[in-house]
């Protein structure tokens, strides 16, 4: 069949890159609607309503992040959609757990709704685990199988977001048994989340029909997981150089893909998102064609989207046009078969503005209370490390009189305090790891459950901080220096419903304070807020208490 002689848009004078052979070839493309009408000679004679040159530059499919969470960005769904559009990023799998252990139910149906009216697509994830560790923490939800099932039938829902209680599933435990079964009946995809999962176990956890994994590993274990055909979804924080030599000296090359999890908006606007991630993987040794189609083809194979991920006839109209293989930010982005251009800002309404049940602290709410006797005592404390997520355990000795720890002078203190039910619970451990000066961070951004996190050396500060994040209903805020520096977060106390710009200054701002206070971590943020994950290893503080993350068992408080 001919050419067509008719195009809605005809992009002119480029080359397109085959994800499928690696060949770069010279061609045209013509778009009818939102689909690739046709791949044609160059200097095709079409009549088409709009051209676009793309003289000197490559045509590759647009971007497909295959995990990552939108409430991680600190933005709405439109208005994250705004700024990743034209940084290539034309698709994306959504896991709202973040926002969906706050508010249930409501909170996704509202993610999915003010997602709809972008023209990047929003694909969803149903949070397998609300709250994340049951038993362990209070979340201000709780997702049953039944909650799970009918939600998986939700229009763009295509998942089962990532099994974070590995444990509970290896155990065999029953509430993540009938949710995993919930599932597998639906037919969609399980997503998985087992950090240094291995041997036997990762066999039960493949048994249970979860593939994927997006966690930090060791060399060793990734290539065990990818022998097994588990697909490795590679975050910036696992792209080590070690890694990829490791995958590289396999005899093949196994498919895998790039995703960006967890992205704060003032790094989207400075770096990019899935470009970025592209950036960091060629960085740590990867070729441009490798990276390109863990941008594309693979994540497009991973969600089942036959219909994007390649350059071709028939498929849709995704492209980003590039200057080179090895420069992954796009000059111009076609999405749906429009070109994209600087969309207007987003101020949703915030029907989640009271989600922070919390009255603010007194004095004696700062106070560190125990059943001790007088004198010294050997404490359980978090260690914190400055490159990933990780928390060892260590010993702090600290002096009791009346019932009261005084920490102030000898340790920084880590305090968690319950922000759903209004139970006035709290607990309270040490950290150590950082050497900072007299201050403190609070947030309610403190994955999963969401409750008020406290980092402090001083009573003062502690209070200081916490009062303006419950101020804000919600954010994060470091008191340091003799000065605030503040993100309100009012949307469930983890997203702002501001413009990216305003968002991303003032995460700027709390970024480089909390460098300057001390806490100086590759990504602050995640380090800060993880200290309450109790799924991820190894020892975690909840409302609840210290919990054994291996082990999903309590760790005594006094040694």
């Amino acid at each position: 069949m001919p050419i067509p002689s008719r195009c809605d848009l005809l992009i002119r004078g480029g080359s397109v890159v085959s994800v499928h052979t690696g060949e770069v070839l010279p061609a045209d493309v013509l778009v009818t609607g939102d689909l690739i009408r046709a791949v044609a000679a160059p200097g095709v004679r079409v009549d088409a309503a709009r051209v676009l040159d793309a003289d000197g530059l490559l045509l590759a499919p647009g971007y497909i992040d295959a995990h990552m969470h939108i409430e991680s960005s600190l933005l709405t769904p439109a208005e994250f959609a705004r700024v990743t559009l034209p940084r290539g990023t034309t698709t994306v799998l959504a896991d709202p757990h973040e926002i969906v252990n706050v508010a249930g139910r409501a909170a996704m149906a509202w993610m999915i709704e003010q997602g709809r009216p972008a023209r990047q697509t929003m694909l969803w994830a149903v949070p397998s685990c609300v709250p994340a560790l049951e038993g362990f923490e209070t979340a201000g939800s709780r997702l049953t199988a039944d909650d799970i099932a009918e939600m998986l039938d939700w229009d763009g829902v295509t998942t089962l977001g990532e099994v974070m209680d590995y444990r509970a599933v290896v155990d065999g435990s029953e509430r993540m048994r009938s949710i995993v079964d919930a599932a597998r009946r639906k037919g969609v995809r399980l997503d998985g989340h087992c950090p240094n999962l291995s041997g036997d176990d990762l066999g039960e956890y493949l048994w249970a029909g979860i593939d994927s994994d997006h966690t930090k590993n060791t060399p060793e274990v990734a290539v065990e997981k990818a022998r097994l055909g588990m697909l490795l979804m590679l975050q910036e924080k696992c792209l080590t150089p070690e890694l990829v030599r490791r995958l590289l000296e396999l005899p093949v090359l196994p498919d895998f893909c790039l995703v960006t999890d967890d992205l704060a908006a003032d790094a989207i606007l400075a770096h990019g998102h899935l470009d970025h991630i592209a950036r960091v993987a060629l960085d740590a040794g990867l070729d441009p064609l490798t990276v390109l189609r863990a941008l594309t083809l693979h994540p497009a194979r991973r969600l089942g989207l036959d219909d994007r991920g390649v350059v071709a006839p028939g498929k849709r109209a995704d492209l980003v046009l590039l200057r080179a293989l090895d420069d992954p930010t796009p000059v111009a982005v076609v999405c749906g078969g429009q070109e994209v251009t600087e969309a207007p800002e987003t101020r949703p309404d915030n029907p989640f503005a009271d989600s922070v049940r919390l009255a603010g602290l007194d004095d004696a709410d700062c106070r560190w209370r125990v059943d001790l006797p007088d004198g010294e005592h050997t404490f359980r404390a978090l260690r914190v490390n400055p490159v990933d997520t990780f928390t060892e355990p260590d010993e702090v000795v600290l002096p009791v009189r009346g019932g009261i720890v005084e920490w102030e002078g000898r340790t920084t203190l880590l305090a968690v305090y319950e922000r759903h039910q209004g139970s006035g619970r709290r607990t309270m451990a040490p950290v150590t790891g950082f050497d900072l000066a007299d201050g403190a961070v609070a947030t309610t951004y403190a994955h999963d459950s969401h409750n008020l996190t406290v980092v402090a050396t001083d009573t003062a500060s502690l209070r200081a901080a916490a009062n303006a994040v419950i101020g804000s209903r919600g954010g994060i805020c470091v008191t340091a220096a003799g000065r605030q520096t503040h993100l309100p977060l009012p949307v469930g106390g983890v997203m702002s419903a501001a413009p990216a710009a305003e968002v991303a200054s003032a995460a700027a701002a709390v970024r480089k304070a909390l460098h300057e206070w001390g806490w100086r971590h590759r990504n602050p943020f995640m380090s800060i807020s993880t200290m309450t994950l109790p799924v991820s290893p190894q020892i975690k503080l909840t409302d609840r208490g210290l919990v054994r993350v291996v082990d999903r068992a309590w760790e005594p408080a006094v040694l």
